[in-house]
């Protein structure tokens, strides 16, 4: 188990489960510790993929119930990665970090310092999509005061020094970010911005189209950011007084400790984890009962656990899941041994499915596809065969579609994306139904970054495979119109522009046409009639003689 990597040689279930059990509860060995760490990092990536604004305060209890400080390595590259695969969510991750960092500042200063030098590796390789994203980043960070306002100033005064059309963008970018709070908290250093862009804009030799956004940017200004708040209201998660705020500048002497984004033995295991119970008790606020109840109530709860030991244990005998650990193995084992597609549907067709299980063949297929390095057309082509040979089949890999649209957040990305190409696959070549789509709400609450990449991959195959101008035929195909309510919403003006916004920065701006027409004529709602003014009189000044 120590040889392998995560994401790397397909482990089945049955010899898991054997190495667990060679291993055993241990905690003092080290292969005991690497089944933790493994389990820690998936627990964090899960976590991280699926938060969103409506979920946030119950994501981050969980997130504490991990060890972060054994963690923080793995937790900072997670949610960087996240980040840059979906920047506008990138406010949504600042606030995580922002409620972490009160609890475990050393947590947001790695990520703090990480982000740093990772903006500086790109700034001098002239990557510009990372450097966006990193300054996107920070900017949020400063903006929940996680780190200071001067960093951000260091980051302009570097990229408007020498001035491009590329970092005079990022530089926009930044500002449009982080503007108001600069404005609130250190008007100077806005102000001698401010001064710079307008040097630029009538003395640098740019590009109009970046002019354009120089300008765009004063009239941001003008307008006091109100399209670019520094926190907003939902995410305004954290009292002023409880946050704190790393001071650290873009030339200072950073250590990143990669360190800590791999495994390591721990000799203290036990102690450090024993200690980070009781931190993670005062965090969420667990206390330690003591008396006669709590122990009435160990008493129980011990009982109770007998009892449910003992139910596991007629379980195992009663119930045992060796016929379906050697099914799995003798799918996996035909695919794998199989020279061709065509071969390996036949062979796969003489499996003795068991009644019932008919729906593990689908899924160890899409299973195996997605544990190679990258998309193998070969699985493709097995489950496109097998769902035009019988209806069974077919309905059993739409039912797979659903399943995996819902619990895509468990996923690592290289997963995610072979699993949404092996779908685009079954899709283009209309082995399975187009209906299945209805299974994706297409809006900023029903979706997470991992989903939003699913669809992305989904479609991008779809295009890929069938040609842009069919697809855009069969999005437009009244018969499909019904199962396309949820990815082309036009139910609320808020969805359908997160839509048109999606389709049109994945490059697939040519499918809106019809939300873009709604959105052009949907009725204004109409003012309130104002209330009819009763009439009245001026009192009539008194003429008489003073008193």
């Amino acid at each position: 188990l120590l040889t392998m990597r995560s994401g790397g040689t397909y482990v089945p279930p049955a010899r898991l489960r054997a190495l667990q059990a060679e291993i055993g509860n241990d905690p003092s060995s080290k292969e005991f510790q690497r089944m933790a760490w493994e389990a820690l990092k998936k627990s964090i990536n899960g976590l991280i993929n699926k938060v969103n604004v409506s979920n946030i305060k119950y994501i981050v209890p969980e997130l504490f119930g991990e060890n972060l400080i054994r963690g923080r390595g793995l937790f900072c590259r997670s949610i960087m990665k996240a980040q840059a695969a979906s920047l506008p969510f990138t406010p949504i991750y600042a606030a995580m970090v922002a409620i972490v960092n009160t609890k475990l500042p050393q947590v947001g200063e790695l990520l703090v310092n990480r982000l740093i030098v990772q903006f500086r590796k790109a700034f001098k390789r002239n990557d510009k999509a990372v450097c966006l994203s990193s300054t996107t980043f920070l900017a949020h960070l400063i903006n929940q005061q996680v780190a200071h306002e001067m960093l951000a100033a260091q980051i302009l005064l570097l990229l408007l020094n020498k001035p491009t059309d590329d970092s005079v963008e990022i530089a926009v970018g930044l500002m449009r970010e982080v503007g108001q709070h600069i404005e609130e908290f250190n008007s100077q250093i806005a102000m001698a911005v401010y001064d710079q862009f307008r040097s630029i804009l009538h003395e640098a030799d740019i590009d109009k189209r970046t002019q354009y956004m120089v300008e765009v940017l004063f009239q941001v200004r003008k307008d006091r950011y109100k399209d670019n708040p520094s926190v907003k209201e939902e995410l305004d998660l954290v009292e002023e007084e409880d946050q704190i705020t790393h001071n650290t500048g873009l030339d200072d002497q950073i250590e990143v400790q990669d360190g800590l984004n791999v495994f390591k033995f721990d000799p203290d295991w036990e102690a450090n984890e024993e200690a980070y119970k009781k931190l993670r008790a005062e965090i969420l606020g667990e206390a330690d009962g003591s008396g006669e109840d709590d122990e009435d109530d160990s008493d129980v709860s011990s009982s109770e656990d007998e009892e449910d030991e003992a139910d596991k244990q007629i379980e195992i005998k009663d119930q045992s899941n060796t016929d379906l650990v050697n099914l799995r193995r003798t799918i996996y084992l035909t695919i794998m041994s199989s020279g061709g597609f065509e071969e390996c549907t036949h062979k796969l067709l003489r499996i003795n499915l068991p009644p019932g299980l008919e729906h593990e063949l689908p899924s160890m297929i899409v299973e195996c596809c997605s544990q190679e390095r990258t998309y193998n057309k070969f699985f493709g082509l097995i489950g496109e065969r097998l769902c035009k040979i019988n209806r069974m089949w077919n309905e059993l890999f739409e039912a797979s579609f659903v399943k995996y649209y819902d619990t895509i957040h468990r996923l690592e990305t290289n997963r995610l994306r072979i699993v949404a190409q092996f779908f685009g696959h079954l899709l283009s070549s209309d082995a399975i139904g187009w209906h299945v789509i209805s299974a994706i709400h297409l809006n900023e609450d029903e979706t997470t970054s991992s989903s939003r990449i699913f669809i992305k991959i989904l479609i991008e195959e779809l295009a890929q495979n069938i040609g842009m101008k069919k697809l855009s035929e069969r999005m437009k195909d009244d018969a499909l119109q019904p199962a396309l309510a949820g990815i082309f919403p036009i139910d609320n003006p808020r969805n359908t522009r997160f839509s048109i916004n999606f389709f049109t920065a994945i490059g697939m701006g040519v499918l809106t046409e019809g939300m873009r027409e709604y959105l052009k004529n949907m009725p204004k709602p109409t003012l309130p009639a104002l209330p009819l003014l009763q009439p009245f009189s001026l009192p009539v000044p008194h003429k008489g003689p003073r008193t």
